[in-house]
């Protein structure tokens, strides 16, 4: 019986990545088509990639894309990380409740009303549409990821490290510096990579506050699946898919070498 439940489940965990890759690898098998449509495979090649490399305008917005997203995720990095800090430091654990009810909030709500809110807010404060509404509305909505990526290891902490430090005669900005950031490391690095993906990927959002020329690739891909089925877009997307699965790697390894042991200690 417990051998007919695991069959069933490895099927059904095979399809279940069959349907969520199957459009992703269909995406980037076309990419290399020569054919230009995607309704026939004529021979192999790299044109696409060729002229997506020889599109300047192409490539300024990929690096905009970039410094939004490195810029968001280090900003909101820190201010998370104070956040999340401020937010287990509270001794009442209805005023923690509520901070991390309003905190998830932002997490759930839908990117429209984000998007639509953000523009109200920029509208009416009178800040110009264009990279610096686009960067400032990233960072807000990356703040509630890193804040629940760094709780955990706040909560897992023992209360004991920071006594023992204090007994030491260590200060506040030692135990802070020396104790509990290296101890929550892994949800540092955790939340950095969270958000850097939400930003990257962001399209509703970014949507709504960008302007005056200026535009990430999500926006971009958008436009340019708008004029018709372009293999442009694909080979876009394919390098995007691979730039994430390097992130992935990244952030593996990097949490890996961060792992404490059983005594709390980073390997």
């Amino acid at each position: 019986m417990d051998n007919k439940i695991n069959s069933m489940s490895r099927i059904f965990l095979v399809l279940i990545f069959l349907i969520l890759y199957a459009p992703i690898f269909f995406l980037v098998f076309y990419s290399f088509n020569s054919g230009g449509t995607m309704y026939g495979f004529k021979g192999f090649t790299l044109d696409w990639y060729k002229e997506l490399f020889q599109d300047s305008r192409l490539l300024i917005i990929v690096l905009n894309t970039l410094v939004i997203a490195l810029l968001s995720s280090l900003f909101a990095t820190i201010i998370g990380i104070f956040g999340a800090l401020g937010i287990h430091s509270m001794k009442k654990r209805q005023t923690k409740n509520t901070l991390l009810s309003l905190n998830n909030v932002l997490i759930v709500s839908p990117d429209v009303i984000i998007g639509a809110s953000f523009l109200i807010l920029f509208t009416m404060a009178g800040v110009k549409l264009g990279m610096f509404s686009v960067l400032l509305s990233h960072i807000a909505f990356s703040i509630p990821i890193v804040v629940l990526m760094v709780l955990p290891k706040l909560s897992e902490m023992s209360p004991t490290l920071i006594d023992a430090a204090r007994d030491l005669g260590a200060s506040r900005w030692n135990v802070l510096t020396k104790v509990v950031l290296p101890y929550i490391t892994p949800g540092i690095f955790a939340g950095f990579f969270m958000a850097l993906t939400y930003s990257l990927d962001d399209f509703a959002v970014t949507f709504f506050v960008t302007g005056n020329g200026f535009t990430t690739l999500s926006v971009e891909i958008y436009s340019l699946a708008r004029r018709g089925i372009s293999l442009n877009v694909n080979a876009l997307s394919t390098l995007l898919f691979l730039f994430t699965l390097v992130l992935v790697v990244v952030y593996y390894f990097i949490s890996q070498r961060n792992k404490p042991n059983g005594w709390g200690v980073k390997k």
